[in-house]
């Protein structure tokens, strides 16, 4: 926890702020180690303040390196009103967190605040070796997962019973819960990236589009397969290669220092020249939560760093008849990609 501190301190000194308050709960884990659905860091250059509500006290004890201070439950007058006391301005607070009601708590305690987005989960973006490891057996999971699915008789049967499949054997396999609800896309759906399963059966010769992640230790992986049900029309099979080819073309190309928006134009520029459109970006990083800094696509700005871990997820879609999405999971290293999707990337035909 201290090193992440530090580094949170370091940004504080770059933005010349005496304080900055973590309200979002997935930072408040990643500075403290602390879980709950309302607790509050106050991180300052000498000590750090975690405020909680009486339901969390005897645990908060326990947290090594901080101050446990009781609040009232809710945020005013719970921790704004403890701000003024315990806070040195200027504040710097997650306005991409805060919510206007909480920001006008904020402003009520008189101090200096000065918004600041993305701050932490930006410090998420480079994995740590122990993150490392619980998201390499997060994806050891989902191969786990993706080998049981090849052998299943799933023609016949809905989506919805699929990805209910789907998420007993995540749970069989040893993961603590689902990264996301699993998607599970059939004929006409799979050209629908973020599909929700539903009640049609799944049917011969068409290409299902399966999503799926597993969460080890509080963190996730994110694998896309694409199965195919039997012999599959002359444009599917087209699509498939388009798409195997996109995938291969960025993977090969990520490294440490590679720039973000060039990753997705590799991508792109293979798919648009089969006279596909895309539909969405290349991918995104992969932490404690599913989806989070850095992302792959044409808005991105800047380069991978090494200990990033990302989705490479191109996907060709055709309205009506079908779609292909093939996502790796991977670590960036200075020299490549370490992928952690080991499941085959070869076109398996499902019973």
């Amino acid at each position: 926890m201290n090193g992440r501190v530090e580094r949170l301190r370091a940004e504080m000194e770059r933005l010349e702020v005496a304080s900055f308050l973590v309200s979002n709960p997935v930072n408040v884990r990643y500075l403290t180690g602390f879980e709950s659905s309302n607790a509050f860091v106050l991180v300052k250059h000498k000590n750090v303040v975690l405020m909680i509500d009486g339901r969390y006290a005897e645990a908060a004890r326990t947290v090594e390196g901080v101050e446990a201070q009781i609040v009232e439950r809710d945020f005013l007058p719970g921790v704004a009103a403890h701000l003024g006391r315990l806070a040195e301005g200027p504040v710097g607070f997650e306005s991409d967190h805060v919510t206007v009601a909480r920001h006008a708590d904020l402003l009520s305690t008189g101090l200096e605040l000065e918004p600041v987005a993305a701050l932490p989960m930006t410090l998420r973006a480079v994995k740590e070796p122990a993150e490392l490891d619980a998201i390499r057996r997060a994806a050891q999971v989902v191969d786990a997962v993706l080998a049981r699915l090849a052998e299943e008789s799933v023609v016949g049967k809905t989506e919805a019973d699929v990805a209910w499949w789907i998420m007993r054997a995540i749970h069989e396999e040893g993961a603590d819960d689902v990264s996301f609800e699993p998607i599970v896309g059939s004929g006409p759906n799979a050209a629908l990236p973020h599909h929700h399963p539903g009640d049609r059966r799944l049917g011969a010769g068409e290409t299902v589009v399966v999503d799926l992640g597993a969460k080890v230790d509080g963190y996730c992986s994110d694998c896309t397969r694409t199965f195919a049900t039997g012999e599959l029309p002359e444009a599917l099979r087209e699509a498939y290669s388009v798409c195997a080819r996109a995938q291969e073309a960025a993977l090969a190309e990520v490294h440490a220092g590679a720039d973000s928006r060039g990753l997705d134009s590799i991508a792109r520029r293979e798919i648009e020249a089969a006279g596909h459109e895309v539909l969405h970006g290349l991918g995104h990083g992969v932490g404690l939560e599913v989806h989070e800094l850095p992302v792959l696509r044409q808005t991105a700005a800047g380069p991978l760093a090494a200990g990033n871990v990302v989705t490479i997820e191109p996907g060709v879609y055709l309205s009506g008849r079908g779609g292909v999405r093939i996502e790796d999971l991977v670590v960036v290293a200075e020299g490549g990609a370490e992928v952690l999707s080991e499941f085959t990337k070869e076109l398996v035909t499902l019973n």
